[in-house]
């Protein structure tokens, strides 16, 4: 039997195997000073406690997940969980800062607030925002080092609300660039679905067409009526309905005919829902265009 590799886990920070966790811990640094110690190659590992943000200001770098890896450039953020498997190969050239905090810290700030809080349950890397966005959260990090740094008196308070304020942020980011992700989903699901209704021999069902896209004639008629304002088997009736004004007025096949090529089973069929989404039957249709 295969030896399973035990998870590189700390306690502390990455390479500290004396780091000893404490409920109150936040610690901020440059990306460089720990990475280049370790070559710009920091390997998979795992934080059992500690929470991460990596604000990645200028270069690029190849981040790792449990199961994928994917190259990022700057400007980006990168929120890693407690527990949550990652490793990371910077470019030389990257700059910017890694803030590690104690789960406890941000389950206090936000412990009425299950929303907010369920954001930082998983990974997630953020590169889509607008530049003053980006600007605002170095703005509170900042902020934050200076309060970590000086001894001032109520500093720790200070340190929550500046914590708060960052998390805000990202909480906010976070929905935005999901919402974002949601938004691009719909539209290329939607584009396939008009591909499929082209190129597809009839008849076919909307199930069907579901089937091809991997979602349920639910979702698809959901995403349908939020982009077009019209259901799944409207907009498939529509491009019928185009292919037979083609048809009319362009060749000389009779109604029948028509209604045969485009797989009507009935031509009174044909010609019923012709008239429902032109307002005229197919006959008048074509007299009109001949005056």
């Amino acid at each position: 039997m295969k030896q399973e590799k035990n998870i590189l886990n700390f306690d502390g920070l990455y390479g500290d195997d004396y780091g000893r966790y404490s409920s109150e811990y936040i610690f901020l640094e440059l990306i460089a000073t720990r990475s280049q110690t370790f070559d710009w190659r920091i390997k998979p590992h795992i934080h059992l406690q500690l929470f991460q943000v990596f604000i990645v200001q200028s270069g690029s770098l190849l981040f790792q997940e449990a199961i994928k890896e994917q190259e990022f450039t700057a400007p980006c953020i990168m929120l890693i969980p407690p527990t949550k498997l990652h490793g990371l190969v910077y470019n030389p050239d990257v700059e910017g800062y890694i803030l590690t905090i104690s789960e406890s810290i941000i389950e206090d700030i936000f412990k009425t607030s299950n929303s907010i809080w369920k954001t930082f349950e998983e990974i997630h890397v953020l590169s889509h925002f607008e530049e003053k966005v980006f600007d605002k959260i170095q703005r509170t990090l900042v902020s934050i080092e200076f309060e970590l740094f000086n001894e001032n008196p109520e500093r720790f308070l200070m340190l929550r609300a500046y914590l708060t304020e960052f998390f805000i942020c990202l909480h906010r980011l976070t929905k935005q660039e999901e919402a974002q992700k949601s938004d691009s989903l719909m539209m290329a699901y939607f584009r396939k679905f008009q591909q499929s209704i082209k190129h597809s021999k009839y008849p076919k069902s909307i199930p069907e067409f579901a089937e091809d896209l991997n979602i349920t004639p639910v979702h698809l008629n959901r995403i349908c009526k939020a982009v077009a304002g019209k259901s799944a088997i409207e907009l498939v009736h529509q491009n019928l309905i185009n292919e037979a004004q083609k048809y009319l007025l362009h060749t000389s096949y009779s109604i029948s005919e028509i209604a045969f090529l485009l797989k009507f089973e009935y031509p009174n069929y044909f010609a019923k829902l012709f008239k429902k989404y032109v307002g005229i039957s197919p006959n008048e249709f074509r007299l009109q265009d001949r005056k």
